[in-house]
């Protein structure tokens, strides 16, 4: 580890943009990108947990589609980065910053069956979905209709995976229960 430190940037502070967005504007939209990138983080390991953890009949399903979606998230958290950068802020990279500015709440270490971990996924995605629409609408009243753009389309991959996690958690299901007659 380099002895020499070059801070280029304090964390927490906002610089003037390239894309002529005003920087009191910036300062509300980067903190709401801070907020979605720390809720997307713990979503993220949660997510990456139930992967990890899945066993059962259905295993190799949920298995598979965990991996999708986090993958979607963390390509969404990269993305919030990116724009949180690209308008002048820091993102929040460590762990401990990362969990003192999430919102959601993520299940504790102990492992659980995948119904669930599935509602723990529902729910925290749904908090996350609320939190979406919010921003949305604060980029679009602030005039940053890029940011919105980007966040719209989050939102509707964000909504489709906690759809398919709707149709896991249906009780219709190939898999029987065995009689403890």
């Amino acid at each position: 580890m380099s002895t020499q430190k070059t801070i280029r940037q304090q964390a927490g502070t906002v610089e003037e943009n390239a894309l002529r967005l005003d920087t009191e504007k910036a300062e509300q939209i980067i903190d709401a990108l801070n907020t979605d990138l720390a809720d997307a983080y713990v979503l993220y390991h949660q997510l990456h947990k139930h992967h990890w953890n899945v066993e059962g009949a259905e295993f190799l399903d949920i298995h598979v589609f965990l991996q999708e979606v986090y993958e979607d998230v963390e390509d969404a958290a990269d993305e919030l980065a990116e724009r949180l950068q690209a308008l002048g802020g820091v993102p929040h990279a460590s762990m401990t910053t990362l969990a003192e500015n999430a919102t959601v709440e993520p299940e504790d270490e102990d492992v659980y069956d995948i119904r669930t971990s599935l509602e723990n996924d529902l729910e925290m995605m749904g908090d996350m979905i609320e939190s979406y629409r919010q921003h949305i609408e604060l980029a679009d009243g602030l005039g940053d209709y890029a940011t919105s753009e980007m966040l719209r389309e989050q939102l509707e991959t964000l909504e489709e995976h906690t759809h398919h996690i709707e149709h896991y958690l249906e009780d219709d299901s190939l898999v029987l229960e065995s009689a403890t007659n």
